[in-house]
C-alpha cells in the first residue's frame, strides 16, 4: 500500500523553493526610485457653428469652407441640419477617422498646422457666417524629476 505522504510533502518542498527564489529575487532588485517619464501632446482645435436663431428654415444643408491663408488650400465639410436641430457646430480640423470631416476637393484631409484662417458657412449657397482664427505654433516642455536620495 502506498502513502501520500512523501507526494504531498515533495511538492510542498518544491512550492517552498520556489517561493523562497521570487522572495530572494525581489529583495536583490534595487529600490532606487526612477525619473518619472511623461508623454505629451498637443493639438489645437477649433470649433465653428451657425444657428437658425428662430427656426424658420427648418431642414436645411450647412457647408462650412475653411481656407488656409498660407496655402490657400480649401477644406469643406457638409452638414444636414434637421428641422428643429436648428444649428451645429463643428470642429476644425476634425478627425479624418470620423464620418464626416474636413477634407480639400482632393480628399485631403485638414491638419490644424500653424498659421491663419477664413471660414465661412454656407446655406442655399449664400455666405450667412464666417469669421478668422489663427492657430499657433505649439510646443511642450517636459520636466525631468530627478531621482531622490
Amino acid at each position: 500500500m502506498r502513502v501520500a505522504t512523501p507526494t504531498f510533502f515533495l511538492r510542498s518542498m518544491q512550492l517552498m523553493r520556489a517561493a523562497g527564489l521570487a522572495l530572494g529575487l525581489l529583495l536583490l532588485t534595487s529600490t532606487a526610485s526612477h525619473a518619472q517619464t511623461w508623454l505629451v501632446s498637443t493639438d489645437a482645435y477649433i470649433r465653428l457653428g451657425v444657428m437658425d436663431k428662430f427656426g424658420q428654415l427648418g431642414t436645411y444643408t450647412a457647408r462650412f469652407v475653411v481656407t488656409n491663408q498660407n496655402t490657400s488650400k480649401e477644406y469643406i465639410l457638409v452638414k444636414e441640419i434637421e428641422k428643429g436641430q436648428n444649428g451645429v457646430d463643428v470642429i476644425f480640423p476634425s478627425p479624418a477617422s470620423d464620418a464626416d470631416y474636413f477634407k480639400s476637393v482632393a480628399g485631403e484631409a485638414a491638419s490644424g498646422t500653424p498659421g491663419r484662417y477664413v471660414w465661412e458657412c454656407q446655406v442655399g449657397g449664400k455666405k450667412v457666417v464666417g469669421g478668422r482664427f489663427t492657430f499657433p505654433e505649439v510646443g511642450n516642455d517636459v520636466t525631468v524629476i530627478d531621482k531622490r536620495k
